[in-house]
């Protein structure tokens, strides 16, 4: 049985951009060469597609469910998602914004 990845799972969409709404909840939403940030219900966002990796579109909330819609746009010939390994992940480190923590 082939291992089941979550969104959390590092990819791309090489084969064109994603647009997506937030219709419930708060998502954690980073791409590469950005810093994290929460997305609430009612906020769009997009993915440029190419090279550039999605690291996360996660629920940023245990509490409250996460929904929300994606249209994507795929070149014939395409894949529109490939997962990032981490020999990657690992070369192209520096390219990612750290998450701000916020102090006291």
């Amino acid at each position: 049985m082939a291992a089941r990845r979550s969104r959390r799972t590092p990819h791309r969409h090489p084969g064109g951009p994603a647009f997506g709404y937030v219709l419930e909840g708060e998502m954690l939403f980073e791409l590469e060469g950005q810093p994290p940030r929460v997305l609430k219900a009612g906020e769009a966002f997009w993915e440029p597609g190419g090279d550039v990796i999605h690291y996360s579109d996660a629920n940023n909330r245990p509490d409250v469910r996460l929904r929300f819609v994606v249209n994507m746009l795929c070149m014939p010939g395409q894949p529109m998602l490939v997962f990032v390994e981490d020999e990657e992940l690992e070369a192209r480190k520096d390219r990612r914004v750290p998450r701000k923590v916020s102090g006291y």
